[in-house]
């Protein structure tokens, strides 16, 4: 390799520069990623899930071993194909991944993704709903004892596309092409990655991802309480009754009708009577809100529901919010601490499209993209493993997931291989030596 030599000097020395270091890895702690990994043995079940169509006397890379490498590249921050290029090189993937030799090129893991589009659409759609069983799994074997309650948080967001891709669609919501996946979350755990065409409502196939998921939880946890909490675009009558019929509550946003503001009506003039006498002596607010209980029944309703009506007066003007709810509680804890609570989604959505890539979603067919959403979702699971069971306790333990790689993960090491050991030497001036200790103890122990 050329050398590179500075012009200037430390203490009369020199500084030269080359890629001649050997195995020198910059993801030395790509091993804790490792160890949370054979704690939950996700991606060693989910491997035998995508078939493997290749000619067994021609196999040079193990099925199983590019699995990991593709979990863990994107764990790691590695969004993209090409990275494996050289990233394949790198002794410190290799080792976590189980091999001491180079990985998968770009254009074989591009071979392993093209795999879920040549499945039929029954095999796919298999194969994607065992994955999701896993991930529920892993949710289930992380609580040591049966929760009493566990709120469902169901979300739709944007997946924006540049391509010809399979199912895209052109959204003026959006301003432009894109796909429309739908996520679930308990708290911080994933438990849906759902790839869907964005032309199809909210809700679209949502009361049946819900009743896969009761099921689930309820043949573990018989007694446990299932809470749904969706906003408006989850609103459906059919959802309310599938929910009371089968002892599962819920709370979702409703939109407004004129019915529902004559109820406010006296509400709302009120704040505005209040805000200008404010206004009036100089007292500066945010904003006035007031909370009412609304007894409700909608034409497609078979009776009277509870509706909870928030009426706020801010500087813009009188706004108004309405849930639909059978939880109890007054009205101001239902809207502002239940409800509202959904809104951590975000920080979830974050994490998963930008931190882990699942909006990376660019091949041409759509069952490879799924696989992709699932690669950076069972990424996302690894993660969360090591924030529960890692590092609780410490000042990461409610870090994202790029502060996480940052930290733990993105550390320089000299690799050092021989016939009976392999030493990973992490930088001495590593940020978090103490946690990543912790972490890796923590997640290897039984």
């Amino acid at each position: 390799m050329t050398n590179c030599t500075l012009n200037r000097k430390v203490k009369k020395r020199s500084i030269h520069i080359n890629f001649d270091g050997g195995d020198v890895s910059g993801i030395g702690g790509v091993e804790l990623l490792r160890a949370a990994d054979d704690r939950l043995g996700l991606c060693k079940a989910a491997s035998r899930l995508l078939p493997d169509p290749r000619d067994r006397t021609a196999i040079t890379h193990q099925w199983e071993a590019l699995f990991r490498q593709r979990v863990y590249g994107i764990a790691a921050g590695f969004a993209d194909l090409n990275d494996h290029q050289q990233l394949r090189h790198d002794a410190s993937l290799q080792s976590a991944v189980g091999i001491l030799e180079p990985m998968g090129s770009a254009p074989t893991l591009c071979r392993m993704e093209a795999v879920a589009s040549q499945l039929s659409p029954p095999e796919a759609r298999k194969m994607v709903f065992r994955m999701h069983e896993l991930i529920l799994q892993q949710f289930i074997d992380s609580h040591d004892r049966p929760p009493k309650s566990l709120i469902l948080d169901f979300d739709g967001t944007d997946d924006r596309v540049y391509g010809e891709q399979e199912g895209r669609s052109f959204s003026s919501h959006y301003g432009g092409y894109a796909f429309l996946p739908l996520y679930v979350y308990c708290g911080n755990h994933l438990l849906v990655s759902y790839l869907r065409p964005v032309n199809r409502t909210d809700s679209y196939h949502s009361a049946a991802v819900l009743s896969l998921l009761v099921k689930g939880l309820r043949t573990h946890w018989p007694k446990v309480n299932i809470v749904f909490r969706g906003d408006a675009g989850f609103y459906r009558p059919l959802l309310l009754s599938w929910c009371e019929r089968h002892d599962v509550r819920y709370i979702i946003g409703y939109r407004s009708n004129e019915v529902l503001l004559r109820e406010c009506q006296t509400t709302i003039n009120t704040l505005e009577n209040s805000w200008h006498w404010l206004d009036h002596h100089d007292v500066e607010l945010p904003s006035i809100k007031h909370f009412l209980d609304i007894d409700y029944r909608a034409g497609s309703w078979r009776q009277a529901r509870r509706v909870v009506a928030k009426v706020e007066r801010n500087g813009i003007g009188a706004n108004q919010r309405f849930i639909v709810t059978d939880l109890p509680g007054d009205a101001d804890q239902l809207y502002s601490q239940v409800y509202c609570e959904r809104g951590t989604m975000e920080n979830r959505h974050k994490e998963l499209q930008m931190g882990l890539f699942a909006d990376r979603t660019s091949c041409s067919a759509w069952w490879s993209n799924q696989l992709r959403v699932m690669f950076s979702s069972l990424a996302y699971v690894l993660w969360q493993s090591v924030r529960q069971v890692g590092l609780v306790g410490t000042a990461l333990a409610k870090a994202q997931v790029w502060t996480l790689r940052q930290r733990l993960i993105s550390i320089g090491a000299v690799v050092l291989r021989n016939t009976r050991r392999i030493e990973l030497r992490l930088s001495s001036a590593s940020l978090e030596k103490s946690n990543f200790l912790l972490a890796l103890r923590r997640l290897q122990a039984t």
